[in-house]
């Protein structure tokens, strides 16, 4: 069985999508860079620390953690903690090039596999009332970077370098060689 630590509802659906059977599980893991620590790194050990923290209730089972994060001139955004500060994120990004890191790690019966992705995303100049009437959505205040592509942020997106759905929240691609790569299915 897959289990998915603490998964969003549209890493859920990019799941269900893909035709991946699974449960969820809470995971409960501070999301929070630790000092000096790099993107990527911090990445993939706030998903192994996710899937650890299922694994170790569930280890029989295959367990999949997750973390995204957006960088921009090497500051790493994660989820806002407001209005404010999803403001002060869109700001960042409005007008440029910003990357989204996702890693993944997949923790099972003899399986430790953890990875990441990266996609180039170029973004639109964002005016301030677009940012205040965004935000009053409530649609940027969980996510990574404070937007959604999948949802009205995708009308600011000029160009995409990799894969789309990293930028949703879970690299498809990779975790489907994942999981069969690892006997999952």
């Amino acid at each position: 069985m897959l289990i998915l630590a603490s998964a969003s509802p549209r890493r859920q659906e990019l799941l269900r999508n893909a035709g991946v059977a699974f449960a969820v599980r809470p995971a409960d893991i501070a999301e929070i860079p630790l000092a000096g620590e790099r993107a990527r790194g911090c990445a993939e050990r706030l998903a192994r620390a996710k899937a650890g923290a299922v694994h170790q209730l569930h280890p029989q089972d295959f367990v999949l953690g997750a973390d995204t994060i957006v960088v921009v001139d090497d500051i790493m955004l994660g989820k806002p903690r407001d209005a404010d500060d999803a403001a002060r994120m869109l700001r960042m990004l409005s007008g440029r090039e910003h990357c989204v890191i996702t890693g993944v790690s997949l923790l099972g019966p003899a399986c430790e596999v953890t990875a990441s992705e990266t996609t180039g995303v170029t973004m639109a100049e964002i005016s301030g009332d677009e940012i205040r009437d965004y935000i009053a959505t409530g649609e940027p205040l969980d996510k990574a970077g404070a937007y959604a592509i999948q949802g009205i942020a995708w009308r600011w997106i000029r160009r995409i370098e990799g894969d789309y759905t990293n930028v949703v929240g879970l690299p498809l691609a990779r975790v489907t060689s994942m999981l069969r790569d690892s006997g999952v299915g």
